[in-house]
């Protein structure tokens, strides 16, 4: 029997985040699809997982842990590490995500035949630091391939990089509830899911949300802390300072997300920096219209102005409150913007999402 190809997925962790929930179908789908051995190596800080992957994936994990105290020493083992699993491993083709983690994944494949697929996952122009934005874009020609989440991203990566082998893939967004969309069943709240950091601007959505008159509806806030921000805390004491505690409600890390998307009505997204947001594409799933900031590549990718949602320029809380308030008032604008924002979200089909990537880094 000739044995299979082999694949490499490289990230440093399935920890609850946009990126990971990606890898995790990603890896799913390859490993079910057959014809491939699929690798996951976990090398980050925590490397814990949160997504359900198939017992079928052969996941590697560094065996000593990364002192962020020594971080120069474990940052060094930590390519070593790389650099000699991926050798052994062989693979015919290997995926990395995260923009700050794909340089440590070329370094560690300097000088090697190891064929390195790159994807940033967050806002296409944000600065990584000098250090890291030269070395970004040294490496990233070394790279098989670069991945843009956005034809924006793309022309954003060939101003930077003048890489020959950029590719557009979004993210496969899965289907949530049933395929006819109706308010009956849901409750009046207005949803948000996303980390507890400051790009989110969750603090933004509270403040917009308690100017609205109209007290019949709830803020249900989806997330952790991020990033060592602490910002549960600072929201708790927005939310305490006025007297909203029966408003807005803070849920925290949920395994089981689409029971809110399928009891809520209105999705709102206050983040002012992102690569693709999965979970605006969800929410269109779920059959939710979306008010959204419209920031630099993402929500536009998404949301069709007018159509399945409203987008409103980053900080323009006034419009938004419009927005907000609009969707609130009609029931059948929501239904309306539901129906064509489900249609809109099939282009994100799990399978067509996962077999452009298998195409692209096995072609």
């Amino acid at each position: 029997m000739r044995s299979k190809k082999k694949i490499c997925l490289i990230i440093p962790s399935l920890q609850a985040g946009g990126m990971e929930r990606v890898m995790s179908e990603l890896a799913n789908y390859f490993v079910e699809k057959g014809g491939y051995e699929i690798h996951l190596i976990l090398y980050g800080i925590k490397r814990e997982i949160f997504y359900n992957i198939s017992d079928k994936i052969i996941i590697h994990k560094p065996i000593f842990e990364f002192d962020n105290t020594k971080r120069t020493w474990n940052t060094l083992k930590t390519i070593f590490y790389l650099r000699k699993k991926l050798k052994e491993i062989n693979p015919v083709a290997s995926l990395s995500f995260g923009e700050y983690w794909n340089n440590l994944v070329l370094l560690s494949t300097l000088g090697t035949k190891i064929p390195v697929f790159v994807s940033d996952r967050s806002q296409p122009n944000k600065s990584l630091g000098r250090v890291q934005n030269k070395l970004r874009n040294w490496l990233y020609l070394k790279a098989k391939g670069v991945i843009a989440q956005t034809e924006k991203a793309k022309l954003i990566y060939k101003r930077l990089y003048s890489h020959s082998n950029i590719c557009v893939i979004g993210n496969p967004i899965r289907v949530i509830g049933e395929e006819t969309f109706t308010d009956e069943g849901r409750e009046n709240i207005v949803l948000m899911v996303g980390r507890l950091i400051s790009t989110k601007h969750q603090d933004r959505l509270v403040e917009i949300f308690l100017k609205i008159e109209d007290k019949n509806w709830m803020l249900v806030l989806i997330g952790y802390d991020h990033l060592g921000q602490n910002n549960s805390d600072r929201l708790l004491k927005l939310i305490n300072d006025n007297d909203a505690k029966d408003r807005v409600i803070l849920v925290g890390k949920q395994s089981d997300v689409e029971k809110y998307y399928l009891s809520s009505k209105i999705f709102a997204f206050t983040s002012s920096s992102e690569g693709f947001p999965n979970v605006i594409g969800e929410a269109l799933s779920a059959g939710l219209p979306v008010v959204s900031y419209d920031c630099d590549a993402g929500p536009s990718d998404l949301i069709i102005h007018g159509e399945n949602g409203y987008l409103v320029p980053v900080f323009d809380d006034i419009a938004f409150q419009f927005y907000l308030e609009k969707l609130m008032n009609d029931a059948d604008l929501r239904k309306k913007f539901s129906q064509k924002g489900r249609e809109d979200i099939k282009r994100f089909d799990r399978k067509i999402i996962c077999e452009a990537f298998l195409t692209f880094v096995t072609k």
